[in-house]
């Protein structure tokens, strides 16, 4: 496991301050002034539409409280993570609890999900919106996903959905994510990866950090990192079909041609 618990910022971009600073304010923002993810005549929003392009199917969009999808991530991590009855889930960035409730459906009443999110608002909402989950299986934390308040060795599975690209120091979530799991737990994560040098602009623009853009890694620093923390097993796997969905990020330009989503799956050795 790597010992290094601080990446310096780069000198060329925005601060890790900064970062931290962009990125609460955007989830903030984005908690206050959601709606719920049907219209007032039941018709379905905007939310659903981008939610399904990611690969979620209507059974799971229906299967959550009303105002916990709020149309982010790139991805369906739960679709990744085989998850099994009984299990304890660990959402990193839980936001309104969207992949929470998702998994708080497959593991059970015998299991346990736990959302971590560094946003009172977010977290306000999802607490919320649990008092519509039938489950009683769901807890949400306030926290920031490099200092993880959970315990050593207590969970089964990692997930997150494109939000460790938000973090100034991704070696030290891959770090916290390795000491909360079991030996032989694993991570399922959606995010995205960068596929080309961003033009200098995005690069040094905190905006751009918080809308997913700026902060990602290139799929070989991503495993650098995932080794580095004692990770083994580790598959990256580009989804250019992403493109479609990636493209409406940026009015002003096409930021699928820097990046693209990802599956990111690691196992933590079993001995």
């Amino acid at each position: 496991m790597s010992n290094d618990t601080s990446t310096p910022a780069d000198t060329d971009g925005p601060t890790p301050a900064e970062q931290r600073k962009a990125v609460r304010e955007r989830y903030s923002d984005i908690a206050a002034n959601s709606s719920s993810r049907c219209s007032d005549d039941g018709e379905r929003t905007d939310h659903d539409d981008q939610s399904r392009k990611m690969g979620y199917s209507d059974a799971e969009l229906d299967g959550v409280p009303a105002g916990a999808n709020l149309g982010l991530g790139c991805g369906n991590p739960t679709a990744l993570a085989g998850l099994e009855g009984g299990e304890t889930v660990l959402d990193l960035g839980s936001g309104a609890g969207f992949d929470c409730f998702l998994a708080a459906n497959e593991v059970g009443e015998g299991g346990h999900v736990i959302g971590v999110d560094m946003t009172p608002e977010m977290v306000e909402k999802a607490r919320e919106n649990a008092s519509d989950h039938d489950g009683g299986n769901v807890e949400f934390r306030l926290g920031e996903i490099e200092h993880l308040p959970v315990a050593d060795e207590t969970v089964d599975l990692v997930i997150s959905n494109c939000v460790v690209n938000l973090s100034p120091d991704k070696p030290q979530v891959f770090d916290e994510a390795f000491r909360v799991l079991r030996p032989g737990g694993r991570v399922a994560i959606s995010d995205v990866v960068l596929t080309t040098a961003l033009p200098s602009d995005i690069h040094a623009d905190p905006t751009s950090v918080a809308s997913c853009i700026a902060g990602a890694s290139t799929v070989a620093d991503l495993e650098s990192m995932l080794d580095d923390s004692g990770f083994e097993d580790v598959a990256i796997e580009p989804k250019e079909d992403s493109e479609e969905f990636i493209r409406e990020w940026d009015d002003e330009r096409d930021v699928s041609e820097y990046v693209v989503s990802a599956t990111i799956e690691a196992t933590k050795p079993a001995h």
